[in-house]
């Protein structure tokens, strides 16, 4: 019975978010990003740091589809090569600070003794502005794709660390968690059977924010030249080297900017959808 329950659950979100027009735009461009990323060696047979100095600033014709660079390298390459790192780094960010934000907030809301602590601790990260705080860490860490994430996700852990830690504190106040601790059920199986279980779907839509969060402030770290190794293509590199020719070749910081937009509003878009189908009362006013 769980199981026919879960999967007509699973159904009922599928059909919810499908007859959302702007849902379904948005999970498209999702997926054409992210298969591009996946086949990049077979989408394009250009190598993305090969330079042709010969053909430098070429604007976007039938061999260069976007034109090239100051170093003669092929934009439209670039550009799908990059798409792995901004999609990895969201991805990672969101996954990771989930993780770190579901501890803290589980430790938090459930241990009174340590409440204080925990909240004193996301009010100190949160002070800081999101941009600052990743440039330091990243400065402490290292330029890599691998400190990025970590310094992301520390940086964006208290926006789900706060979401769980409020729905602790309700749900632990419930009837079937105080019967659970009178049977003797143990503390770690009621935090994760009967609390994390019933706050999976608000960490789900923060997670996607996160992800777009974390997309925009790894094209900002790189814009600045504190993010990933120059060497490695995204779309703040692009847009970085990109900004000294805008007069004359503005096809170089137009297609990395309109890929950071178009992803950056579909998990937008993607998140409110998930936000309304999983939320029972905005779910019964629509």
């Amino acid at each position: 019975m769980a199981q026919i329950e879960h999967v007509s659950m699973e159904a009922g979100l599928a059909s919810a978010l499908m007859q959302r027009r702007t849902v379904v735009v948005g999970l498209i461009i999702l997926a054409v990003f992210a298969f591009a990323a996946v086949f990049a060696p077979w989408i394009t047979s250009f190598d993305p740091s090969a330079l042709s100095v010969r053909d430098r600033l070429t604007p976007p014709n039938a061999t260069w589809w976007l034109g090239t660079d100051e170093f003669g390298r092929d934009v439209f390459t670039r550009l799908v090569y990059a798409g792995r790192v901004s999609l990895l780094v969201g991805a990672g960010v969101a996954f990771l600070s989930s993780i770190i934000g579901i501890v803290l907030g589980l430790l938090g809301g459930f241990f009174r003794r340590l409440d204080g602590i925990v909240s004193r601790v996301i009010d100190a990260m949160m002070a800081f502005p999101d941009i600052l705080l990743a440039i330091s860490l990243v400065a402490a860490l290292g330029g890599s794709v691998a400190n990025v994430i970590i310094a992301l996700s520390i940086v964006y852990a208290p926006r789900i660390a706060r979401i769980v830690r409020a729905s602790t504190l309700v749900i632990r106040e419930l009837t079937y968690v105080e019967a659970a601790r009178a049977l003797g059920v143990s503390t770690w199986r009621i935090m994760l059977n009967h609390l994390l279980r019933n706050m999976v779907s608000p960490i789900i839509v923060q997670a996607t924010f996160v992800f777009a969060y974390a997309m925009l402030a790894e094209a900002g770290l790189s814009f600045l030249g504190v993010g990933v190794d120059p060497e490695t293509p995204t779309w703040g590199t692009m847009i970085n080297a990109g900004r000294q020719y805008i007069g004359d070749a503005g096809w170089m910081i137009m297609s990395p900017g309109l890929s950071i937009t178009a992803c950056v509003l579909a998990l937008q878009i993607v998140g409110d959808g998930l936000r309304d189908a999983l939320d029972p009362r905005i779910s019964k006013e629509l």
